[in-house]
């Protein structure tokens, strides 16, 4: 699913509008219907709403989700905010459209507004801006939206949250955007809709099909994509009924320092548990017990260093992919060693953790990345490798140039995990939850990603199956564990469940 932007969202509606031969308030009410049956699949007629709804397009959509639920028998106060005494062709069509409706509590505010009583048993419906605000509120909107948050109702935004705008929002006020905490987009997600930053203004986010144009959607350009569960099924490789181990991949994980083990047994873990034939686990001595018994399938590499990784391995004709950086430190020795490995390696190679931290000491270094490599860095680590990166979106904007630039493939780890291409696509990933913010998590991250890399895989699929089944393997533990409760061991206990629904799931999908 791609990501437009609100001038390629307007061509899209005039195109369908035209090619349907329907009018633009046709549209307005077929989305208008959308909205009002997802707050219907929500909400019962005992709840009251209260909508807000501005002189725009935003605002006529709003005007007719009220009449919709009006008829379905709820109780629905309604605002009209119309300080320029002037109103979009389509709202003044629906405004009059509400005014017949029999007890539609409609109010038309030009000037003096007196605030309704809020109480925490209603849903406030925000309709005053959508795709078309190209600046920040201020005035009586910005002390509209004031109102809004400080109120203790639920609030529902349709298409965006008034005040967010589509792309940028880096100039934007802060206390001038409301917060939603359910936002009802229309058939494409925005860009700002994915970025963690604007998650306190978007709260959860659900796309409507109002039955805009496919055809003319995927003729489109853009550089942002959402992918889900039908993107990643046909990328699953179907295995020999004949293979063996070696048929499966060879993987290579340097990983765990004296004393981060753990980090060594995760990575392995997930890497095993991913498909690929044989794991080789290069690591500190000291180490030796603990991952004999805990990782009895890998085979164990010794450093020459008992408590950390100071010895580059010179031959790696025998594996397929490498991954490293999980526990392995950033001692002096351990960087020069990592530096020396990354630039002798010809192997696909994964790199996470303390591995990203030392390229962002070495910042020279990533220049000796290999072609095709991934690296793996949630925002902190990022901003590390790229200076200039202040949040989300300046990081997804540097992450985009950073993977183009080095030819490189960047997993920006986030609520929608964000994977950059070095062609300039970013594809979001979908599922996931709160409680993959866990200790040990990127870690089984990295072993999945070795493994899909070791079994033959190409970068960007390994990426979109990886991201996507590590995911979702938090999704199903959260269902049965709770996301306070989810520990990076579960997901790795729950990938099989992924594999399996991966395997089950029949719909006809896109390959990329």
């Amino acid at each position: 699913m791609k990501v437009f932007s609100a001038k390629q969202m307007r061509e899209l509606d005039a195109f369908t509008i035209q090619s349907e031969n329907i009018s633009s308030v046709e549209l307005m009410e077929r989305a208008a219907r959308e909205v009002a049956l997802a707050l219907m699949a929500r909400w019962s007629s005992s709840t009251p709403f209260v909508v807000f709804a501005g002189a725009g397009n935003n605002g006529g959509d709003a005007l007719a989700v009220s009449r919709l639920l009006l008829k379905q028998g709820y109780k629905v106060k309604t605002y009209l905010f119309n300080p320029q005494y002037e109103l979009r062709p389509d709202c003044q069509i629906n405004k009059e459209r509400l005014k017949v409706v029999p007890k539609a509590d409609f109010i038309e505010v030009c000037a003096q507004f007196e605030p309704p009583q809020i109480t925490s048993d209603m849903v406030i419906l925000d309709g005053l801006f959508g795709t078309g605000l190209n600046k920040p509120l201020t005035g009586g909107f910005a002390s509209l939206v004031k109102f809004i948050n400080a109120s203790p109702a639920k609030v529902v935004s349709i298409d965006m949250p008034s005040g967010l705008m589509c792309e940028s929002n880096l100039e934007n006020n802060d206390a001038n955007i409301v917060r939603a905490d359910l936002t009802l987009t229309f058939q494409y997600p925005k860009l700002a809709l994915l970025i963690d930053d604007n998650y306190k203004y978007v709260g959860e986010l659900q796309i409507l099909d109002i039955g805009l144009s496919e055809s003319y959607a995927d003729k489109l350009p853009s550089p942002y994509q959402l992918f889900d569960e039908s993107d990643v099924v046909p990328l699953l490789s179907p295995r020999s009924p004949i293979g063996h181990k070696g048929t499966f991949g060879h993987a290579l994980l340097i990983a765990g320092k004296y004393g981060m083990a753990g980090a060594a047994i995760l990575a392995s873990k997930a890497c095993l548990r991913s498909g690929v034939g044989k794991v080789t686990l290069h690591t500190p001595t000291r180490n030796n017990d603990i991952l004999q018994m805990s990782v009895p399938e890998a085979i164990l590499s010794h450093d020459a260093d008992a408590l950390c990784f100071t010895t580059p391995l010179s031959n790696l004709s025998a594996y397929q992919a490498l991954g490293i950086g999980p526990g392995i430190g950033v001692s002096s020795a351990t960087a020069l060693a990592m530096l020396e490995q990354v630039q002798q390696t010809d192997i696909p190679l994964v790199v996470d953790a303390d591995g990203i931290n030392i390229l962002a000491a070495h910042r020279g270094a990533l220049h000796l990345l290999p072609k095709g490599t991934i690296l793996t860095p949630h925002l902190g680590e990022f901003m590390r490798l790229g200076n200039r990166s202040i949040n989300h979106f300046t990081a997804l904007s540097e992450a985009r140039e950073m993977a183009a630039t080095l030819g490189i493939y960047i997993v920006l780890k986030g609520r929608y995990t964000a994977i950059c291409t070095p062609d300039g696509q970013t594809f979001f990933n979908t599922n996931g939850n709160s409680g993959l913010a866990t200790a040990g998590s990127g870690d089984v991250l990295t072993g999945i990603l070795t493994s899909l890399m070791a079994q033959g895989y190409a970068p960007l699929h390994a990426c979109l199956l990886g991201v996507w089944l590590h995911g979702e393997a938090g999704d199903l533990a959260a269902k049965e564990l709770s996301e306070e409760s989810l520990t990076a061991s579960d997901v790795i206990q729950y990938l099989p469940k992924a594999f399996l629904e991966l395997k089950a799931y029949n719909k006809s999908v896109r390959i990329y």
